[in-house]
């Protein structure tokens, strides 16, 4: 399959300090700081946008794959995840990810969508790595044509 690389370099203290980070493919380079991850900054991005944004991809394109596999290709699916970072006793930690998903697939029931969509959320690679946050949500629906 293969490796695949990001870089974080951080400058100074927590609260005043700065930092990037950037993927090896350059698609991403962006600024991070305490302001955009902890408070409402946004100039730069956050370890969480991150997290939500490789859980999205990587559960459309599973999803996808589950779909064509069983004759259903679908012809568009957006998902959209929302983080929730509280804390406990140890610090920070993500708490919640909810992922809402609309998808445009012909001729399929909704049950079996919806078993696809479950398999999707189980067993997509982020998915698996994520085990650990506490509660992951899928709200998923089909639509018409987009």
């Amino acid at each position: 399959m293969g490796v695949h690389s990001a870089e974080a370099i951080w400058h100074g203290g927590l609260k005043e300090g700065k930092g990037n980070i950037s993927t090896e493919s350059g698609a991403l380079n962006a600024a991070y700081s305490f302001g955009s991850r902890f408070e409402d900054d946004k100039s730069g991005t956050n370890p969480e946008e991150l997290i939500g944004g490789a859980l999205a991809g990587c559960f459309s394109m599973f999803l996808s794959s589950l779909l064509e596999k069983h004759g259903h290709v679908p012809k568009h699916i957006k998902t959209e995840a929302k983080v929730t970072l509280g804390k406990d006793e140890t610090g920070p930690l993500i708490t919640k990810i909810e992922l809402t998903t609309n998808a445009t697939v012909e001729n399929i029931e909704e049950a079996d969508f919806q078993k696809h969509v479950q398999d999707a959320k189980q067993n997509c690679p982020i998915s698996r790595a994520l085990r650990s946050i506490p509660e992951v949500t899928v709200t998923a629906s089909l639509s018409g044509d987009e």
